[in-house]
């Protein structure tokens, strides 16, 4: 809903204008220090079988120094014009709902990673800008590190500015299981004095 007076042509181009300054060119992405993740793959993986995330998803996750997932949140992304401030919004908002922020803290311990899942390839566009913007402000607004933006589209995953990606995961891909690479827990033991015992308590 909207209040107050309709803006005039100017006023929308002034908006147009302070808009365009909210997107991170991918040079700027690169040298602004973005930490590198180890596992991007495990990383993705992990985020996708989790959220299965379609075309317009935005995935974002919270990772301990350790690169163990700590808290993570996906929403639809609204049909409106890319804007670095509107994506800021959105994604503090999720911050806020599902982990303390560490402002308290000297210097940052945990790191946000965000994976967004859209149409076209892997190419970095003015929509992918505007989310790197917002993602770096509200990690700076909740005392997180501004970790890996990833892209997930038809033809794969990419960490946009590390030129690291894969084929699968993908836009289209289904979930991997949790835990497929790991090895199943062992089977109850059966047998022994133990088992004897309670099944003979278990027939009296």
């Amino acid at each position: 809903m909207t209040f107050g007076f309709a803006p005039s042509s100017a006023a929308s181009l002034s908006t147009s204008a302070a808009s365009a300054h909210r997107v991170l060119e991918p040079a700027e992405w690169a040298a602004a220090g973005i930490p590198l993740l180890r596992n991007p793959r495990e990383v993705v993986s992990g985020l996708h079988a989790r959220h299965h995330p379609r075309p317009d998803t935005a995935v974002l996750a919270v990772l301990d120094p350790d690169e163990r997932l700590r808290a993570s949140a996906s929403f639809t992304r609204r049909p409106a014009p890319a804007d670095g401030w509107m994506f800021r919004n959105a994604l503090l908002a999720q911050l806020r709902r599902v982990i303390p922020h560490d402002l308290r803290r000297r210097t940052p311990v945990r790191t946000a990673v965000l994976l967004y899942c859209r149409e076209g390839d892997a190419r970095w566009t003015e929509e992918d800008g505007a989310w790197m913007w917002g993602l770096r402000d509200a990690c700076t607004l909740h005392g997180l590190r501004c970790g890996a933006y990833i892209t997930l589209t038809r033809d794969g995953w990419q960490v946009l500015g590390e030129g690291r990606g894969g084929r699968r995961p993908n836009a289209d891909s289904a979930p991997e299981p949790f835990g497929s690479a790991q090895t199943p827990p062992p089977l109850p033991r059966t047998g022994g004095a133990a088992s004897e015992v309670l099944r003979r308590a278990a027939a009296r």
